[in-house]
């Protein structure tokens, strides 16, 4: 009996245990994320792939990172992606705090939070309607080694990230299907 791709005989959902980014020839800030024999244009950070990541570089980390799970824009997708990562639906005070010299760093916190630099998730832009944490400098945590490096929605055009992988909505939506908690993102 044939069994549908992406699955084991049992009909228990098989997921990917690393997916790889490389760098596009001419252009450090764009590249392609190989899942298998499929190449899937990405956007990457201003700066390129960089080895030695420091807070607002602009870079993406090389290096191979778990995807921790993540969160979804519950009025922007309507429902839950479909994946075997742990996500939750997004909330209008959710942040990620970038302050180097605070406890948090690095780590989710809830908005506003005076005197404190934070990414939000909750953007009007639509690039975090799927964001995943890739486990970069979490544990432990580095002061001013870089934070907030996710999986998330590509700008138009695949214009830079700050330091994160970006990807077109479809082709997120599409690989979110293959991704679980064993699963690896390489960079570099």
């Amino acid at each position: 009996m044939r069994r549908a791709r992406g699955q084991a005989e049992d009909g228990v959902r098989v997921t990917l245990r690393e997916i790889r980014v490389r760098p596009l020839v001419g252009d450090r800030r764009r590249g392609q994320l190989l899942v298998g024999p499929a190449v899937i244009p990405c956007a990457l950070g201003a700066g390129g792939i960089v080895v030695d990541k420091r807070e607002g570089d602009g870079g993406s980390p090389r290096g191979r990172f778990r995807l921790r799970g993540g969160a979804y824009r519950p009025d922007h997708l309507g429902i839950r992606p479909r994946t075997m990562l742990p996500l939750r639906a997004t909330q209008p005070g959710d942040g990620w705090c970038d302050e180097s010299r605070d406890r948090r760093y690095n780590r989710p916190i809830r908005l506003p939070a005076p005197g404190i630099s934070a990414e939000t998730l909750w953007r009007d832009d639509g690039l975090y309607d799927v964001v995943i944490d890739l486990d970069y400098n979490r544990a432990p945590i580095r002061k001013g080694r870089g934070s907030a490096i996710f999986l998330h929605l590509a700008r138009d055009g695949y214009r830079p990230t700050e330091g994160c992988v970006a990807l077109a909505r479809a082709d997120l939506l599409r690989l979110l299907r293959r991704l679980g908690p064993r699963t690896h993102l390489r960079i570099g």
